[in-house]
């Protein structure tokens, strides 16, 4: 059964289901900062923080988020529950998505860390379960009818993968369809600075088959926000990952980043919300967007962004100053 969910913010569908997201929802990968691989681009945060931006995402209008079992073991899960549980969010009013890690692991592990995903997000229902990356030593039948069983038992109420290639992404939802099912989503890296989906086939894909494209990093790593660009002090007490990351990007989106500039001073909005709102209008309902936290400031902006569109002719002007990365 669909989650009824307020009628006066906008939604869409995610993918076929029934289930109504916001076209913003807020990625807390971050609340797992300073552990694990995460150690090496955030800091680690305190529950009063995480509490405050789970709060501010509702407050603003957010109505999902997105975590995963990579995410420390389950410590993004625990904070994100711990989150909702302060704020006194009832299940039935909010979307929580999460994600199973293949890395090196057999089909078998999806039905064994299920109780796991549970326990943590408790008393939350997990809405749509994805299939983290494509490093499972099972075949991609085996991991996908691991995941419809999870369905078929009421575990999980949608099925999605992340960082799936076009022919995976057409696979998956082929097998989900023999099990009278469809596949939900796919979460791959999309931004105005990062568009490959657009030339590899996996956009036209979705489209297609009615699949959601959810995008993560949507400020890639925050050089769409302009920080980077016109801060002299931004990098001063960034992690050496992260700056990494970042100045890969600086040079070659100093136009796009004027332009954007521009945009958000005519709009009274900010650069990064001009980003935003381009992948959540440009191609219709296909594409939702994660952007991450880590101050409740930031939250409040990302539910800001479903407050204004751009014009077509701002669309088209950013689409064709960003055809470089493509």
């Amino acid at each position: 059964m669909s989650k009824k969910l307020d009628e006066t913010v906008v939604k869409r569908k995610l993918g076929k289901t029934e289930i109504d997201i916001t076209p913003v929802g807020q990625g807390v990968m971050q609340f797992a900062g300073g552990h694990t691989f995460l150690r090496f681009l955030y800091y680690t945060m305190d529950d009063k923080i995480s509490n405050e931006i789970v709060k501010t995402a509702i407050d603003n209008g957010i109505n999902w988020f997105d975590t995963a079992e990579a995410y420390g073991g389950g410590i993004s899960e625990t904070k994100l529950a711990k989150g909702l549980k302060a704020a006194k969010i009832k299940d039935e009013d909010v979307i929580i998505a999460t994600k199973w890690s293949p890395f090196l692991r057999r089909h078998t592990s999806v039905k064994k860390t299920i109780s796991d995903r549970i326990k943590y997000l408790e008393p939350y229902t997990i809405d749509l379960h994805q299939i983290h990356n494509q490093m499972s030593v099972s075949s991609i039948r085996k991991q996908v009818d691991a995941m419809a069983d999870l369905y078929d038992e009421g575990k999980i109420q949608s099925i999605g993968v992340s960082n799936f290639s076009t022919k995976n992404t057409i696979l998956t939802n082929d097998i989900l369809k023999e099990r009278g099912l469809s596949l939900a989503s796919n979460q791959v890296n999309y931004s105005l600075i990062h568009r490959n989906i657009e030339s590899n086939g996996l956009l036209d894909a979705a489209k297609e088959l009615g699949i959601t494209i959810i995008a993560w990093s949507p400020l890639q790593m925050g050089v769409l926000t302009g920080f980077y660009h016109f801060n002299e002090d931004a990098f001063e007490n960034k992690k050496m990952g992260k700056k990494i990351m970042i100045k890969r990007y600086l040079k070659k989106s100093r136009e796009l980043m004027e332009e954007m500039d521009l945009i958000s001073k005519k709009h009274k909005v900010t650069i990064a919300q001009v980003a935003l709102n381009w992948l959540i209008n440009y191609h219709g309902d296909t594409v939702v967007v994660i952007p991450g936290a880590t101050k409740p400031k930031q939250v409040e902006q990302n539910g800001q962004v479903m407050n204004f569109v751009l014009s077509k002719t701002e669309l088209n002007d950013l689409e064709e100053l960003s055809r470089e990365f493509l």
